[in-house]
């Protein structure tokens, strides 16, 4: 279906389904944070889902979590920014959309405007688009990533060519934690203060100006990526004198991966301060009984877990570089980064609260993945999504149901092209993980995730038959599930 037919379809199904939008539609408000690992909120650690991390002090997340669902086993299907959300806006893997790895900036050392993957509006259809379609007015508030469009011709890559109706904040895939340069009115300034702050406050117009009507709003936070500091005086008080818990590795720079959690936590203390704020305005302008709030992320993060940090580029955190040719087993491609589909880096926060729709409280232990999201809003707009989509509406599970047969096994996907290269495709299944590198010889991985939840004992080469029979199972899968493009 070409995306001009499907994008009519929707139009034409949701007008003539639903004869009042404002009585019909729940609002939609997508908290899209940047690299916030799944424990890097204080209720997720007290479950005691996550060891050796500390409980980050988030009220206002852990009063979403309270007051909704949370998903233990929501996963993205690539660990870095742009094909992660890539992924998100579209429900398509990120290898059918063309988009390997991160997408270089202006002003970055390995920005190129002729060779560049973007996501091309020629095809696509957004989360955007379809709620548009479906009567919604639309916002993205914060960090796209997907395409810069300031080169002659590349006004296409724009968010506003992707369904969008309103945009204030950051094409790129960065920017400063305070007085940030950002996009708004098509005028690219710097602006004063801290920038979740200020992304917050456009956000929050954005749904008082749309009160009136059905909308939907993402507001794609840039913390908590580094660079982490300066943060409000609030958010770093928690952490100024604590001594936090860190996961053991042997050789890990102990009191530098120290440093970073307190200032990772403290952003993340920011991002949420900032939520308060989004729940509080839902609230002041009677929105939030019909309002469908969803908190996420990108992917997930390590800090000090596997010896590295970051995400699936990840870099070295030991004092010295992993010594000889191999490491745990697998090949060391790169003194400095650590290509990885490890649970940490694919792992991400999902809660959503839904008043009247979502029991407060609800814990589903059922995998899910960013590919999911974009059939769930579909059904909640009354729209159909393109059947050739992999993802599931996830309302079945929300509402406290548990479909027959529903599948818990992730394919994920990783092509490193930046820095090092790597070529990973994983399986993953409730009690086994495998992970191909087709392009680094001597860097495959198999896990026995039941007993080594941790992923700490690389059983590619065991000689037992049981487990070359599972290997091969997996490998199967994986073949049989990487997307034909």
């Amino acid at each position: 279906m070409s995306k001009s037919v499907y994008v009519l379809f929707a139009v034409l199904l949701s007008l003539a389904t639903v004869t009042s939008l404002s009585a019909a539609k729940p609002n939609i408000v997508i908290v899209l944070t940047d690299d916030q690992a799944p424990w890097a909120f204080g209720s997720a650690v007290r479950s005691g889902q996550f060891q050796d991390v500390p409980a980050a002090a988030t009220p206002n997340i852990d009063r979403l979590a309270s007051e909704g669902a949370v998903f233990r086993n929501f996963f993205c299907t690539t660990p870095v920014c742009s094909p992660a959300r890539a992924s998100f806006m579209t429900g398509r893997y990120a290898s059918e959309l063309g988009i390997p790895d991160f997408i270089p900036q202006p002003g970055h050392k390995l920005y190129d405007p002729n060779n560049e993957a973007r996501l091309d509006p020629d095809g696509t259809v957004t989360i955007a688009e379809l709620l548009k379609g479906a009567g919604y007015r639309t916002g993205l508030v914060g960090k796209w990533h997907l395409g810069d469009w300031t080169a002659p011709g590349n006004e296409k890559f724009h968010p506003m060519r992707h369904g969008f109706d309103y945009f204030m904040g950051l094409t790129g895939g960065g920017t400063t934690p305070d007085s940030p340069m950002l996009e708004e009115d098509g005028e690219v300034r710097k602006f004063k203060g801290l920038t979740t702050d200020i992304l917050t406050d456009r956000a929050i117009g954005f749904i008082e100006r749309n009160r009136e009507h059905p909308f939907f709003l993402c507001l794609a936070t840039r913390a908590p990526h580094g660079k982490w500091l300066p943060v409000a005086p609030e958010d770093w008080k928690p952490y100024a004198e604590l001594d936090p818990t860190i996961p053991k590795y042997p050789g890990l720079d102990i009191m530098r991966v120290k440093k970073m959690m307190r200032e990772y936590l403290a952003s993340t203390s920011g991002v949420d301060r900032n939520l308060g704020r989004i729940l509080d305005a839902l609230e002041k302008n009677h929105l939030a009984d019909n309002t469908i709030v969803i908190f996420t992320s990108d992917h997930g993060f390590n800090m000090g877990h596997h010896g590295i940090w970051h995400k699936g580029n990840g870099l070295w955190a030991t004092k010295k570089q992993p010594p000889g040719e191999y490491h745990n087993g697998v090949r060391v491609i790169s003194d400095k980064y650590r290509p990885n589909l490890y649970d940490e880096s694919l792992r991400v926060p999902a809660i959503v609260r839904w008043p009247g729709m979502v029991a407060p409280e609800t814990v589903i232990s059922s995998t899910a993945t960013a590919l999911d999201v974009f059939p769930t809003l579909a059904q909640v707009a009354g729209v159909d999504s393109d059947p050739k989509l992999l993802g599931r509406s996830l309302l079945p599970l929300l509402k406290g149901e548990q479909p027959d047969g529903w599948n818990n096994d992730v394919y994920a996907e990783y092509d490193m092209i930046h820095y090092a290269t790597a070529s990973l495709r994983c399986y993953r299944t409730d009690h086994y993980k495998l992970v191909r590198d087709d392009h680094n010889d001597g860097c495959d991985e198999f896990f026995d995730l039941a007993e080594d939840p941790s992923e700490n004992h690389n059983l590619i080469h065991d000689p037992r038959p049981e487990i070359q029979h599972k290997i091969k199972e997996l490998d199967a899968l994986l073949r049989r599930h990487a997307p034909k493009h």
